[in-house]
């Protein structure tokens, strides 16, 4: 896949069904996300679909495939809505290809235009060595560990952190 060819573009609800695969498929191998494994589809749209101030993302080949679906918004609401937060799912198919990078400088990008102070991201696994580095490359830092608290499909418990950077 060529990144070069990579838009990304705001959810319209006639990408749902490849968004819906995308966020299946990464939950069911429940590694790197906290959602049940076996959800809804209804769930799964209510978990991921962001309605405003919040915007919910896809990542569209030059082929009109969908390859990654973002969601970004308030981390908090009151006096902690300055912080944003996101999420990211990426195919399989268009894993280690740039396609979380790309939507993940996007979501930077809308957090500053949206006038957020930083971003943080609340559960990351540990065992999430990609999502790590990569966030640690675009300046995230671990601010923050909760021991064991996920239970990995290998039965393991692992922790997870807490990342956060300034916009």
């Amino acid at each position: 896949m060529n990144n070069q060819h990579l838009s990304i573009r705001a959810c319209a609800e006639t990408d749902w069904p490849a968004v819906s695969q995308i966020i299946h498929a990464v939950s069911a191998k429940a590694d790197t996300f906290t959602y049940p494994p076996d959800m809804s589809d209804s769930l799964a749209r209510t978990l991921w679909i962001q309605d405003p101030p919040g915007l919910t993302v896809v990542a569209v080949e030059a082929s009109g495939t969908i390859v990654g679906t973002a969601k970004m918004g308030r981390n908090q609401l009151g006096p902690g809505s300055h912080v944003a937060t996101a999420s990211f799912m990426v195919a399989a198919s268009a894993r280690r290809c740039g396609v979380g990078r790309s939507l993940a400088e996007f979501a930077l990008t809308w957090a500053r235009q949206q006038g957020y102070r930083a971003m943080q991201f609340n559960a990351v696994v540990a065992s999430n060595l990609a999502a790590i580095s990569l966030w640690q490359e675009l300046g995230f830092r671990i601010v923050g560990t909760v021991p064991a608290a996920f239970l990995h499909p290998d039965a393991s418990y692992v922790d997870l952190h807490v990342m956060h950077r300034f916009l």
